[in-house]
């Protein structure tokens, strides 16, 4: 009876978690490459071979400061739900997320080498990695994600045809 009610249970988490990390993935490299682009600014080049410079546990910290930085603009978020403007508060969740995905994925394409340096992070970041292939290789086999591939292909070819190309 149990296992009848955590299977549906836990293919609804497997999916959310997903669809999280195909919304990671994808702002990833397209936030990395802008934050990158943006990095070339004088002062921001600066910072940028500062934090590359960091010890390995340095790089380990500089991982948790966006964290601790967003936290105060989360509550805020909350407030604003909490005094009837969820809206509003849901926007600045929102683009909290964004921000804090394209600032995570700029430093850890920084830190990235120095984390690799310790022992402990490079069977966990392994771990991770195949995880969350094996993850996304199930989403990707689903009859959702193919049916969306052809869709899309449909859409881009009707596009096509529409400008004359």
């Amino acid at each position: 009876m149990l296992k009848l009610i955590l299977m549906p249970l836990r293919a609804i988490v497997r999916m959310l978690l997903a669809v999280l990390i195909l919304f990671e993935e994808w702002g990833w490299a397209w936030f990395g490459r802008i934050m990158a682009y943006i990095g070339r600014l004088p002062v921001l080049h600066q910072i940028e071979r500062w934090i590359a410079n960091l010890p390995p546990y340095g790089a380990l910290v500089m991982l948790i400061v966006p964290a601790i930085l967003l936290l105060p603009v989360k509550l805020l978020a909350l407030y604003l739900i909490g005094r009837k403007r969820a809206i509003l508060g849901i926007s600045v969740i929102l683009i909290a997320k964004v921000v804090g995905t394209a600032v995570v994925a700029r430093i850890f394409q920084l830190i990235h080498p120095a984390l690799m340096r310790l022992p402990w992070f490079v069977p966990l970041y392994g771990r991770w990695i195949r995880w969350k292939e094996g993850l996304l290789a199930w989403v990707r086999a689903s009859w959702s994600w193919r049916w969306g591939r052809v869709l899309k292909r449909a859409i881009k070819r009707r596009l096509k045809h529409w400008r004359g190309q």
